[in-house]
């Protein structure tokens, strides 16, 4: 299987809400305090760190584009998330989100892979065929699709309709494949 082929020539690309930390399914997270990491995320992030050359956040964050939240706000969760993740021993190379509202001239959101090509930019190393994308939506699974990268879903409450490569409960779940 691919799990065993993933080295430090592999990228790892990460969903944030549902992902990295708990979905608000009624909204978005708008402020510090309502960002919780999910189970096993943080105690996972130092291992995949050291397995992955890269890791690289793709995150639709409309509610800015509805103006529910601030690009200020934005930065400050994202800087404790990772300073958060740089404390346990991990770390996240780049964040990339989409602010705007659906289907809006120059839509950077997820499923296109306008994101994706934005990475590679930066990180010319960045492989789609050596990169492994996780998420727990169907945007999310086919965002790393239309790039060839591998894709895992992290198993929730959304329906899902398109077909992962993996499909995991947590990211423990994760490690254990990846390192046995």
């Amino acid at each position: 299987m691919w799990l065993e082929e993933v080295d430090a020539s592999w990228t790892l690309f990460l969903d944030r809400d549902g992902v990295i930390n708990q979905r608000n399914f009624e909204g978005y997270i708008t402020k510090v305090e309502d960002f919780i990491f999910t189970p096993y995320f943080l105690t996972s992030i130092p291992v995949l760190s050291n397995l992955f050359g890269k890791v690289i956040i793709i995150t639709n964050q409309q509610g800015i584009g509805k103006g529910l939240m601030t690009e200020d706000c934005l930065q400050e969760i994202h800087q404790f998330m990772i300073n958060e993740i740089h404390h346990v021993g991990g770390r996240i190379d780049k964040v990339f989100y989409a602010n705007n509202l659906k289907n809006t001239l120059n839509d950077r959101r997820k499923p296109l892979p306008v994101m994706g090509v934005e990475a590679q930019n930066q990180f010319p190393s960045i492989n789609f065929s050596k990169s492994v994308m996780i998420g727990d939506t169907n945007s999310d699974l086919l965002f790393g699709k239309n790039l060839g990268m591998k894709t895992i879903l992290m198993k929730s409450t959304e329906q899902i309709n398109i077909q992962a490569d993996l499909e995991i409960n947590d990211f423990n779940e994760l490690v254990l494949k990846l390192i046995v």
